[in-house]
């Protein structure tokens, strides 16, 4: 026998019988009489074969379709634009196999959209779904249509619970929002107010915003430092006219404010009101390498960064996906990226 990893060949060589009769064993395919049956699989369990998942995955006739549904890049919703590079680059390196990708985009302010693309969705009869779960409530029906239909998916940018997903890839909200939380307490003056800003039409249901938010309030129990109050604010659209608005309200109430925390990537807006209004002192501390944010950070208006890693987070889910629809590998079930905490004087290193 080969001295290696035995081979079909040899196994049926070491039974006495022919290699079609081995693969109807290893497969349950056809009739094999009982006793050649039981004589083959105790031959496989001594020797320790496994079946070469990668090369039949490769001869394999089976195309896998894998259909991703994320936000739509806008202008003010920029940082969705650096999740396709990951998709492609999980793509490009799995060419040798037979898996094809479908981008579908919905508008993050607007759950009817959501819910009308994942008809969209389901219409292409996918093999696999790529998700960022931001409307609780509608995600959660998609979801139930996914199991239905026995249609695997994995979430990124946030996940929700009892859902059945095969894998989640990202952040842990929840404690990334406690660490913006201590670095708010860090840089903050103690007697100092910290406002909380969420940049969203419905908080309660936009996952993951919600979840930071919770985690940053954590927090702030028996090891902080800051005595102030904790104040937050929701705006429900990302047009500079609302935000000035609602900014200009809570700081005529709030002038002790010391610190602002935004939850999301759109930290820009909360950056550009405070050097209108001259500002000068300060902490603001946001989401996500998009180019504003970057711009201001570089400037000293905005003091931290935290990163997600949007790349990595699509790469790897692809990944997965593919791995469980060709190899049958059951992928881990939370697979936690690091929070990456960005100043002016490390951003040239992440971008």
């Amino acid at each position: 026998m080969n001295p290696g990893k035995p081979r079909i060949k040899d196994i049926a060589l070491l039974a006495g019988v022919s290699i079609g009769t081995v693969d109807r064993v290893i497969h349950n395919r056809g009739e094999v009489s009982e006793k050649t049956s039981k004589k083959i699989r105790g031959l496989l369990k001594e020797t320790n074969y496994s079946p070469n998942v990668m090369a039949r995955a490769l001869k394999s006739k089976k195309k896998y379709h894998i259909v991703s549904l994320l936000p739509d890049p806008t202008e003010v919703n920029s940082y969705w634009l650096k999740h396709p590079t990951g998709m492609a680059k999980a793509v490009a390196e799995l060419q040798p196999f037979p898996i094809s990708l479908t981008e579908i985009r919905f508008d993050m302010q607007d759950e009817a959209d959501f819910q009308s693309k994942t008809i969209d969705v389901l219409k292409l009869n996918p093999d696999g779904v790529l998700l960022a779960p931001i409307f609780k409530t509608e995600s959660i029906s998609f979801c139930s249509r996914l199991n239905r239909k026995k249609i695997p998916y994995v979430f990124i940018d946030g996940f929700i619970e009892k859902t059945g997903f095969l894998a989640y890839i990202g952040e842990n909200v929840y404690q990334s929002g406690k660490v913006a939380g201590q670095l708010t307490d860090m840089i903050t003056p103690p007697a100092k107010d910290i406002l909380v800003v969420n940049i969203a039409r419905d908080l309660r249901n936009v996952q993951h915003l919600k979840n930071r938010t919770m985690g940053f309030l954590s927090y702030f129990g028996k090891n902080s430092k800051n005595t102030g109050n904790k104040l937050d604010i929701s705006i429900k659209e990302p047009d500079i006219h609302e935000v000035d608005h609602e900014m200009d309200n809570i700081m005529k109430k709030h002038p002790e404010v010391g610190a602002i925390f935004v939850s999301g990537s759109k930290s820009y807006l909360i950056a550009r009101y405070l050097e209108q209004r001259r500002f000068r002192n300060i902490n603001l501390i946001g989401y996500d390498l998009v180019d504003s944010n970057v711009e201001y950070l570089k400037s000293g208006q905005t003091r931290f960064l935290l990163g997600q890693r949007p790349v990595e987070q699509t790469y790897i889910a692809i990944k997965k996906l593919f791995e469980y629809l060709a190899f049958e590998r059951i992928p881990e079930k939370y697979e936690y990226l690091p929070v990456d905490i960005i100043s002016s004087e490390n951003v040239d290193f992440f971008i």
